[in-house]
C-alpha cells in the first residue's frame, strides 16, 4: 500500500493546500517574473542604452564638406538621444510590470493560504447571524 493511501483525506488535503500548491504557485510566480524580465530584456536595453534607435545611422561624407558633416553629426546624435529616451521608457514599463507581477503574485499567494480560513469564517458568520 502506498504512503498516500494510508493517510486520511484531511491530512492529504492539508498537505496539498499548504505545501504542494504553494510550491506550485511559487513556480508559476517565478515564471511570470522570468517572462517579464525576458520580454523587456532590461539587461540588453542597458547594454545598448546609447545605441541609435532602430539602428538609424547616417554615414559621414568622404570629402571635406562641413555642412554635410554637421548634418550627419546632428542626425546621429538625435538618433542616439531618441534611442536612449525610448529605452528609458521601456525600462520603466518593464520595472512597472515587475512590480505588478510581484504585487499580484503576493495577493494570490496569500489569498490561497488564507482561503480555508475565510471559508470557515464565512460558515461561522452565517451560523451565528
Amino acid at each position: 500500500m502506498e504512503a498516500s493511501e494510508k493517510r486520511d483525506i484531511i491530512s492529504l488535503w492539508i498537505s496539498w493546500q499548504f505545501y504542494e500548491m504553494p510550491k506550485f504557485l511559487f513556480q508559476i510566480w517565478n515564471n511570470y517574473f522570468m517572462f517579464a524580465s525576458n520580454f523587456f530584456s532590461v539587461k540588453q536595453l542597458l547594454k545598448t542604452f546609447f545605441a541609435p534607435w532602430r539602428k538609424y545611422n547616417w554615414r559621414y561624407p568622404k570629402g571635406i564638406n562641413p555642412v554635410e558633416f554637421f548634418n550627419t553629426l546632428v542626425s546621429n546624435t538625435f538618433s542616439r538621444i531618441l534611442g536612449a529616451l525610448m529605452r528609458i521608457v521601456l525600462i520603466i514599463v518593464g520595472a512597472l510590470l515587475q512590480v505588478f507581477v510581484a504585487i499580484a503574485g503576493l495577493i494570490i499567494f496569500v489569498g490561497w493560504l488564507l482561503t480555508p480560513f475565510i471559508v470557515i469564517a464565512g460558515f461561522l458568520f452565517f451560523l451565528i447571524f
